[in-house]
């Protein structure tokens, strides 16, 4: 599960009094847990070990009245019970329905109602009549409209029929996980870039073999000063952040004026300054100096007049965009004026549709109309980047990764402030790892709005996600079946369960897959409710294991097993040594990770406990390692003998941790910590620390070493990718 931050720390201790102070008397009556359950609310989870905890009442009244549910009184209660069987029994048709390509689906309807469908290509199916309907096994795949004809009503629903599950990869494959950002070449302006990202594709294709290479979130920030550089609490999830460009690969910069060359000559000067920082005095990377450079450059490229091809090509662009694309503009038009903060603008302009907003689009048009040729600069790059590694030779290509959620101050929490929760941040309960529980600021979908919308919002976020991907990565994927809700001014131990239809949510994500051509990774670390991954194994969705977390957890209750034998890994994963989350692997293996926790005052134990425990952890891998045959018994676990041991498991997909390449030792991101560890801002590094290019990386001897040892494992021939056997781009 990626790192977002965790308000737990600084709620410790009224966590622990509010739990402790939780007694019978807040626990919720039978009527409040019925209309909880009726609205997908649950009102007990397991903590992973001993009895199910019951949700209290306060936590109950909150999340429903983030459902629009008023619980504030028995009375209340009662009455919002009555309604919502009321509108359960007036209506015939749900908002939505999500079906499966060949199966046939019962629909309880009255049977003098007359059916039929509207097809998303155009023509019109009409249902037999009769005592039973029936939709078609047959339905082609897409979005549809199912319509309800009686003689004094009609209806209509929105109807999705989905793949029964994603096309299979081409075969085994491997590639780097890396994060864009700390991938600096010497072309960079402070920060790894689009054009960066092109070069690793290519070079570790075309030079090692890798198949794919998966990335951090691309997502736009959050345009604050200062910025918060995780990538997990981006302001926008559909759009890319403009930092990312390669100023040098707009098509315009070849055609400014001799004036706007002299700037961008010196804006260039500057953005090397910003990468000698990093690379040469062991600065931190900046994104807020990286973008104030890159924004006067691209501020004078958008000067300069496009041919008419390229004219057309934008304007055609943003209407397939359509709204979406124009309130992001405006939100970003509206945050320079105004701050970043919706919440704090003037009233008339919090909302997206009112008519003071309309207004400033226009008096803002220009600003409008930057961030609009923005986000198409953005397109092109990201479309081109994957195109270079398709055309290396990768099996599958760029994996994008999609976050779970948005920062509640930024565009899409204002976009789609009618589609979230309000008063509400998404975290995780309380377990055997932290009492505390999680809380990480991020606003949910609401499911009711969701099915409302006919999953449109999601169905887009998704679809842009995977424009430019060979795959798709979606962050903390048992979000799909629910999501622990945590209530405004609360601590995360008072939070609650909140369902979603996760086969409306997996369905959805699999047309979407499908017609780009992209296959789908889940991030399923962590606790997992039961049936989950066997339901996304079903569907085709691969999940992720972690070599150190694979342990034979069948023996007693509580107890850490053995490792795991590769032979007992599931094949439908991508399998990593580690994450951006969790030490590198030289830090595992010289024990280093557990000095820099105790060094920030991380740990829970003492020190000498702590690394007995690692030490012990490493030895268990030892012995497995030995006994396989891959470590020489007098020898100590390395690098290599953990990656052949993943090469061994029957994993579909192998992840190596770029830095691992060359050594690093640091991590990208240490979870529990804020300012304290500079986190999503270190560049890649060698063994002692010493920031490495891009250039330099691809001439180690640890990268050679990594891509012959996994030279036999990759799809090389399959450069069409496991999306390939299906229509590329929104055929069916």
């Amino acid at each position: 599960m990626a790192a977002y931050l965790d308000r737990s720390d600084t709620q410790a201790d009224e966590s622990s009094a509010a739990a402790s102070a939780a007694g019978a008397e807040d626990l919720p009556g039978p009527a409040l847990v019925a209309l909880a359950h009726a609205h997908g609310v649950d009102s007990s989870y397991d903590p992973g070990e001993g009895e199910p905890v019951r949700v209290g009442a306060a936590t109950l009244i909150a999340v429903l009245a983030a459902l629009g549910v008023d619980a504030s009184s028995p009375q209340a209660v009662e009455l919002a019970l009555a309604e919502q069987r009321a509108a359960a029994a007036a209506r015939l048709l749900p908002h939505c329905l999500v079906v499966r390509v060949g199966r046939r689906t019962a629909l309880d309807v009255p049977a003098a109602a007359r059916l039929s469908i509207a097809l998303e290509e155009g023509g019109r199916w009409d249902l037999p009549a009769g005592r039973s309907h029936w939709l078609p096994a047959d339905l082609p795949l897409g979005r549809h409209t199912l319509h309800l004809a009686l003689a004094d009503r009609a209806e209509h629903a929105a109807l999705i029929v989905a793949p029964a599950r994603l096309p299979a990869l081409p075969g085994r494959g491997w590639g780097f996980l890396a994060q864009l950002y700390s991938v600096l070449s010497e072309r960079s302006w402070g920060m790894g870039d689009l054009g960066d990202l092109a070069e690793l594709a290519q070079w570790s294709a075309g030079a090692l073999g890798a198949d794919f290479l998966q990335l951090n979130p691309l997502h736009a920030g959050l345009p604050a000063v200062p910025g918060d550089p995780s990538p997990y609490r981006p302001s926008s999830r559909r759009f890319a952040d403009p930092v990312h460009l390669r100023i040098e690969a707009v098509p315009e910069y070849g055609y400014a004026g001799p004036a706007a060359r002299a700037d961008l000559a010196e804006l260039a000067r500057r953005g090397d300054r910003l990468r000698a920082e990093v690379l040469e005095h062991d600065g931190l990377i900046d994104r807020d100096a990286v973008w104030a450079v890159k924004r006067e450059a691209l501020q004078l490229l958008h000067a300069v007049p496009r041919g008419p091809g390229r004219e057309a090509a934008y304007r055609a662009w943003a209407r397939r965009e359509g709204d979406w694309l124009e309130q992001y503009a405006t939100w970003c038009a509206l945050a320079e004026r105004h701050g970043a903060d919706w919440h704090h603008w003037p009233a008339g302009l919090r909302h997206p549709g009112s008519p003071q907003v309309a207004a400033a689009r226009a008096e803002l048009a220009p600003a409008v109309e930057f961030h609009r040729w923005l986000a198409w600069l953005l397109d092109e790059q990201l479309g081109a980047a994957q195109q270079a590694a398709e055309r290396a030779g990768m099996g599958l290509g760029l994996v994008h990764d999609l976050a779970v959620g948005c920062h509640p101050d930024g565009a899409d929490a204002w976009v789609l402030q009618d589609h979230l929760a309000t008063g509400i941040s998404i975290g995780a309960p309380p377990d055997a790892f932290n009492a505390h529980g999680q809380d990480w600021g991020l606003p949910p979908w609401r499911p009711d709005r969701l099915a409302e919308a006919g999953y449109a919002p999601y169905a887009e976020l998704l679809r842009a996600a995977a424009r430019h991907a060979g795959a798709l990565r979606i962050d903390h994927v048992m979000g799909l079946f629910r999501l622990w809700w945590v209530p405004a001014g609360r601590p995360p131990t008072e939070g609650a369960y909140v369902r979603y239809d996760a086969e409306a949510m997996l369905g959805v994500l699999a047309l979407e897959a499908h017609r780009a051509g992209a296959a789908v990774i889940g991030e399923d670390l962590g606790t997992v409710e039961p049936g989950v991954r066997e339901e996304l194994a079903a569907r085709g969705v691969l999940g992720t294991s972690v070599l150190w977390f694979e342990r034979d957890w069948t023996g007693k209750e509580g107890a850490k097993g053995a490792p795991l034998p590769p032979a007992r890994w599931r094949a439908g994963c991508l399998a990593t040594l580690t994450t951006h989350d969790l030490p590198s692997t030289a830090a595992r293996l010289s024990g280093e990770h557990v000095r820099l926790r105790h060094q920030l005052g991380l740990l829970s134990r003492p020190l000498a406990v702590e690394e007995d425990a690692a030490a012990t952890e490493l030895a268990d891998w030892k012995a497995e390692l030995v006994r396989l045959g891959l470590l020489a018994a007098d020898a100590e676990p390395d690098q290599a003998a953990l990656y052949r041991f993943l090469l061994a498991t029957p994993a579909e997909l192998v992840g190596v941790w770029l830095p691992d390449a060359v050594g690093d030792p640091r991590p990208q991101n240490l979870p529990g910590t804020w300012d304290q560890y500079p986190n999503w801002r270190l560049p890649v590094a060698d063994a002692a620390g010493r920031p490495v290019t891009l250039e330099q990386l691809a001439a180690s001897p640890g990268a050679a070493e990594l891509g012959g040892l996994l030279a036999d494992l990759g799809t090389r021939g399959s450069a069409a990718g496991p999306g390939r056997t299906t229509p590329p781009r929104g055929v069916q």
